[in-house]
């Protein structure tokens, strides 16, 4: 799949979301439902600013000393009998874990939930290898898999978008014969995927933070499906971003209690698992433990403005807590870093051309910000990728940006200014709907057919969710109201 899960444009995605209804329904009631967990969670933790704090020093100081932390991990690693590689782009990570599956003649190949994983399209690198298959075991990225390697909509619900019936459709596929009972399709899932954890012979996990002073890796999931992951196949492969590091335990832990409140509304999750290599006193566990540590773009943040957003536990409560989400849900980015976080971080990973569009997908109304565990200052971030696109690298070169420029113009000129404000009453007429001066301006419909189709993109974006009132006649607007007003009050004073 890719860092880039759709070829249709902005305008495409947003227009087939919009007709999901099921879909923005429920990203509305996971939200709603979000909202009320997580809150509970954090005021059950106490002091939530203060821990928000610490999180976002904790990052902060992992960020700023990236370098060292990373070569003290790495050390760690090797120290315990594993290996480290790291990966400059996508394709040097995946050209290393095809080449230590061909090494090791892998057959069978089970996988735990990982964006990164997903980022770099190992699933169907790995797929070319003859003779390879390859299983998602995470119950949401089976689904995904199973129904031809659908889009995810959340970082932490991927199948958000499906309901028990569509579920069950996929299911039906490989052999369920039930209903559409969550529980008796839970269980189904459950016996197909336990036979490929007993013969896989590669593991491949992702990786929530990496322990710099002892070599482990810290995974933080729901379902045990990553431990079986870890535990029985003879090779393990961790794949991490290459800024998920922190010092030591201490520090692992206060993220983790950040991660699992801002993620699910838990205290803490079903499986909280610290692991590395096999020892040679312990029965389960890898014989052979890689570590691959990807770049692939991050570094294009460090000592930038956006470099704050490396601080990112990918918890997913910016996209809880967004009103553009809950209406175009994960899909319509067309990215697998949806939301607040995806709008900031798509376009570092992979360029304006790519994703230069997605920070406009915001109302910059803050709430990302506000919610954000480690305090990535969000909404200003995006707002820092339109000031680089329309200042810096001037990308807006179509007839909106005419407009925007003849605007500013008129604006700056009283004389234009005037000459706009006697000739708009005639000039609007042609787009409004309400014949009276109205303040209300949300037209039920959700759009007004009387714009002509030719007209510039930038009107309609404006128009097509907006009812438009018929402005006033030139003696009847404000400035002629207050002007009048104020010689009649003037007049008044003189009088008494």
């Amino acid at each position: 799949m890719g860092l880039k899960t759709s070829e249709l444009s902005f305008d495409e995605r947003v227009k087939n979301a919009k007709k999901d209804k099921f879909m923005r329904a429920s990203v509305a009631k996971a939200q709603d439902a979000q909202f009320e967990k997580r809150t509970r969670a954090r005021e059950q933790l106490g002091h939530w600013n203060e821990w928000r704090e610490l999180g976002e020093q904790i990052r902060q100081h992992a960020v700023k000393h990236l370098p060292d932390y990373l070569e003290e991990f790495s050390e760690n690693v090797q120290k315990n009998g594993g290996h480290v590689y790291f990966a400059k782009t996508d394709a040097d990570a995946t050209a290393y874990i095809k080449q230590v599956a061909r090494e090791k003649n892998v057959k069978k190949v089970v996988k735990s939930k990982s964006m990164v994983t997903t980022e770099i399209d190992l699933d169907k690198e790995l797929l070319k290898i003859p003779g390879l298959s390859l299983m998602e075991t995470d119950l949401a990225e089976f689904i995904l898999q199973e129904d031809d390697w659908d889009e995810p909509t959340h970082i932490v619900f991927p199948t958000l978008h499906k309901n028990r019936d569509q579920v069950r459709e996929v299911f039906q596929k490989i052999g369920y014969e039930g209903d559409n009972d969550p529980e008796r399709m839970g269980r189904f899932a459950r016996s197909y995927l336990r036979k490929y954890f007993m013969e896989a012979d590669l593991g491949i996990t992702g990786c929530n933070f990496a322990i710099a002073d002892n070599g482990m890796i810290n995974l933080v999931t729901n379902e045990g499906n990553a431990d079986l992951t870890m535990a029985l196949p003879k090779t393990q492969i961790v794949v991490m971003g290459m800024e998920r590091i922190v010092p030591g335990l201490k520090e692992a832990e206060v993220l983790d209690n950040l991660l699992c409140r801002s993620a699910v509304g838990q205290k803490l999750t079903s499986y909280c698992t610290f692991s590395a290599g096999k020892l040679d006193d312990e029965l389960d566990g890898p014989e052979d433990f890689h570590v691959v540590i990807i770049d692939n773009g991050r570094s294009n943040a460090l000592n930038t403005v956006f470099e704050q957003i490396l601080q990112c536990i990918r918890c997913g409560a910016c996209l809880n807590v967004c009103p553009v989400y809950r209406q175009i849900g994960g899909q319509g980015y067309g990215s697998i870093y949806p939301g607040p976080m995806g709008e900031v971080l798509s376009p570092i990973l992979d360029g304006y051309e790519n994703f230069g569009e997605l920070p406009y997908a915001c109302s910059l109304c803050g709430a990302c910000t506000e919610t954000c565990p480690v305090k990535i200052p969000l909404h200003d971030l995006i707002l820092e990728h339109r000031k680089v696109e329309m200042n810096k690298l001037h990308l807006d070169h179509s007839l909106n940006n005419v407009i925007f420029k003849t605007i500013s113009v008129g604006t700056k000129t009283p004389i234009l200014f005037k000459g706009a404000l006697m000739g708009e009453h005639l000039a609007m007429k042609p787009f409004s709907n309400k014949k009276e001066n109205s303040v209300e301006n949300l037209y039920p419909e959700g759009k007004i057919d009387k714009v002509p189709k030719i007209a510039p993109k930038l009107i309609h974006g404006w128009v097509d969710v907006r009812d438009l009132a018929e402005p006033p006649k030139l003696r009847e607007n404000f400035r002629h109201w207050y002007d009048r007003h104020e010689k009649e009050r003037k007049r008044g004073e003189q009088n008494d």
